[in-house]
């Protein structure tokens, strides 16, 4: 860098004054890509799967730069992802620390009553500790099912799943449908956009 050999990654970097050369070439700061995906269910998150099953990378073939998805969403959970190149930006959305709630509609197997989402508000017991109280909110019931939504601004492994099955019920549906600010809004399922320069600077924020 500027002429002379750096071994220390830790070395912060301006592009806007260090030179930076890789085997002799520069070093280009590539653009920043933010793509906003309605993942359906039955899609996995990873580039590639050794079972053959179909990957969020099968819908955004028009994407030459490797984007990585900001957290996951488990196979049989469908909405919104976002994939991107600026790992600072992912890091300020996964890192529980910043507290940016993620928001899902949620079908259970069963009528849940008042007291089971008000515990679901206030924070359930699970395995590996007591959850962040929650905004729950009932959207209705049809036949035997509740539906509601949910914002929670921790993201463990299959947490909203686990909290509904710490109140007495299972998962029939989930759908993430908002990440801090941005929602999914009208989006086809299978289908991607580029979020907006707004969108992105009220996710930075």
């Amino acid at each position: 860098m500027n002429g002379r050999a750096v071994e220390d990654p830790d070395l912060w970097i301006d592009f806007n004054r260090d030179r930076v050369l890789v085997d002799g070439k520069p070093l280009e700061v590539k653009e920043k890509i933010y793509v906003l995906l309605y993942k359906p269910a039955g899609y996995i998150t990873t580039y590639k799967d050794p079972e053959g099953r179909p990957t969020v990378y099968d819908l955004i073939p028009e994407i030459e730069t490797f984007v990585s998805p900001v957290g996951r969403l488990d196979l049989d959970t469908s909405g919104l992802l976002i994939l991107t190149n600026d790992t600072q930006l992912a890091e300020r959305l996964t890192n529980p620390d910043h507290k940016v709630a993620k928001t899902y509609l949620v079908k259970c197997a069963d009528l849940l009553g008042v007291e089971a989402l008000e515990r679901l508000r206030r924070g359930v017991e699970l395995s590996d500790g007591p959850t962040r109280p929650a905004e729950v909110k009932r959207v209705r019931d049809s036949g035997k099912y509740t539906h509601f939504e949910i914002r929670i601004s921790e993201g463990r492994n299959r947490q909203v799943r686990r909290m509904v099955e710490a109140v007495g019920s299972k998962v029939l549906k989930l759908v993430r449908t908002g990440i801090g600010p941005i929602e999914i809004g009208g989006l086809p399922i299978g289908t991607w956009r580029s979020l907006t320069a707004v969108e992105t600077e009220r996710l930075a924020r």
